[in-house]
């Protein structure tokens, strides 16, 4: 097909400059306007604090072969930063696959849309519902997206509602996209459980949709969030794991349901993971950081009604870790998971991963995996094979378990190949025995990234974003990154710094 590629944009400029005694007249006493993500901040708050000073308008292994990857291509393809970002390919076309990212400079979300396999992206940018207030002024957050097996795919983003000048927080609420021509257009959008003020915010939700052909829930849509107080509010009902569904495509979503424990106190829940079994089953799940755990919960009706959370395993990192590499935003852990949905000899197996902390290898990408719906679970085992010992991390991991060969696919951002373990690659390995092994560690990426506060053109407080993306299907992988390696690039034509581009590349088996 005709490349079709987004246009390079002018960054725009502010509309007013903001001081910081306007921001810290919001902030609870002793909280600076620089601070990163962490338990008490959402995870948007980076780039909330990007648009305070910006301002911008609302414009438009033995049994596993080893792998081959192709050319990095650029999917943003603009000027200004992007990062935070989520990949799908649909089931029936796979040559159709779909991405998103955050806007750093600007307030909507975007999303890319390929009809050629990934060889070549065209980009649009997400819808945002009217301000709430006169003179007022909202952004979109934190993508993710999922096909179905009609062909529609589904874009999922959080919107952040601010008075004139972004000097108070007047709610939040979900968004979830749909588009029916492969993501070109998306003129569908519901929004839904709008959380007035600053008491409470919703928070980086994920997507999943059933596309088991013999499943009765097929094609139900299935998001997940955390719903927590803003500035460590003490009330409980705000501090829980939600979930909602739609079984009607996307115009309405259920009521949501909590499907952590509810517990006085920030219970300090994050990183949603909804994911769906073979026979329909429904799981979600995420990071407890009050209880330093990766939890999950499954539903078999559904998403009807959830059991009782089950805990994968223990994790040293509570919330966040200040890794070379991301120093200044800090390191967000949260689980990526999926389940087998092949007829090979695996299917019905899930598979998580995260990352935390190691004793002497620094950051180290973990894996479990369970064999009877999400009762019991393995013990984590190190997925990177760099050498142990040797202090490089491994961080922001992403999963996909192919739904044809039953390949279970990760990547991630690593540091192996910088000594002073602060650039970084993507890194990815694929098993196809059910993660009793792994591929040999292959790089992705043909130029680094360096996102630390010592490079001046580095989008420091927004860094790599919190999470990245992966999808598979028939042998195909393709994973989504934040890419620095055109951070201090000029666009000629418009005469503006490049800055983080969204990347992706097509990884097969050799």
């Amino acid at each position: 097909m005709t490349r079709r590629t987004a246009p390079r944009r002018r960054s725009l400029t502010a509309l007013c400059a903001l001081t910081v005694a306007a921001v810290a007249a919001m902030l609870p006493a002793g909280t600076s306007a620089a601070q990163s993500s962490s338990p008490s901040h959402p995870t948007w708050w980076a780039k909330y604090q990007h648009l305070l000073t910006e301002n911008p308008t609302q414009s438009p292994v033995a049994t596993t072969p080893a792998l081959s990857v192709g050319a990095n291509v650029d999917v943003s393809n603009e000027d200004g930063p992007q990062s935070e970002t989520s990949i799908a390919i649909d089931p029936v076309h796979p040559n159709f696959i779909v991405a998103g990212s955050n806007e750093i400079d600007r307030l909507p979300m975007r999303g890319y849309f390929s009809r050629d396999g990934g060889a070549t992206f065209g980009g649009v940018d997400l819808p945002l519902p009217p301000a709430s207030s006169t003179n007022g002024v909202d952004f979109g957050s934190d993508p993710g997206v999922a096909f179905d097996t009609q062909g529609n795919v589904y874009y999922v983003y959080i919107v952040v509602f601010f008075n004139r000048f972004f000097a108070s927080i007047q709610g939040t609420e979900m968004a979830v996209a749909k588009s029916v021509d492969g993501g070109a257009t998306w003129p569908q959008v519901t929004y839904f459980n709008f959380n007035s003020g600053s008491g409470k915010f919703n928070d980086k939700p994920m997507i999943a949709v059933d596309t088991n052909p013999a499943s009765p829930h097929r094609d139900s849509v299935y998001v997940g969030w955390d719903n927590a107080s803003l500035f460590n509010g003490k009330s409980s009902a705000n501090n829980a794991l939600l979930f909602s569904r739609s079984t009607d495509g996307g115009e309405t979503f259920s009521a949501p349901i909590a499907v952590s424990r509810v517990h006085g106190g920030p219970s300090a829940v994050i990183g949603a993971d909804p994911f769906v079994g073979p026979n329909g089953e429904v799981y979600m799940a995420w990071h407890d950081a009050q209880s330093s755990q990766i939890v999950v919960n499954g539903s078999f009706d559904g998403g009807t009604t959830f059991g009782k959370p089950v805990v994968i395993a223990p994790t040293v990192i509570p919330f966040d870790f200040a890794a070379p590499a991301e120093a200044t935003r800090g390191v967000l852990v949260y689980p990526s998971c999926d389940a087998d949905r092949s007829s090979g000899p695996f299917r019905g197996t899930l598979y998580c991963s995260w990352a935390d902390q190691t004793a002497s290898n620094g950051m180290d990408i973990l894996l479990s995996r369970s064999g009877d719906r999400g009762a019991t679970w393995s013990a984590p085992q190190r997925v990177n094979d760099d050498p142990a010992g040797v202090v490089h991390d491994q961080f922001y991991n992403w999963l996909a378990a192919d739904a044809v060969t039953g390949g279970v696919d990760l990547s991630w951002y690593d540091t192996r190949n910088d000594p002073d373990n602060v650039k970084t690659d993507v890194f990815a390995t694929s098993s196809s025995d059910g993660a009793a092994s792994f591929a040999p560690d292959i790089r992705v990426t043909t130029a680094m990234s360096d996102e630390s506060a010592a490079n001046p053109c580095a989008q420091a407080h927004d860094q790599y974003g919190d999470y990245e993306g992966i999808a598979a299907h028939g042998g195909s992988i393709h994973p989504v990154w934040t890419d620095a390696r055109l951070d201090c690039a000029i666009d000629p034509d418009t005469g503006d710094q490049v800055g983080e581009e969204v990347f992706t590349a097509t990884i097969s088996a050799s």
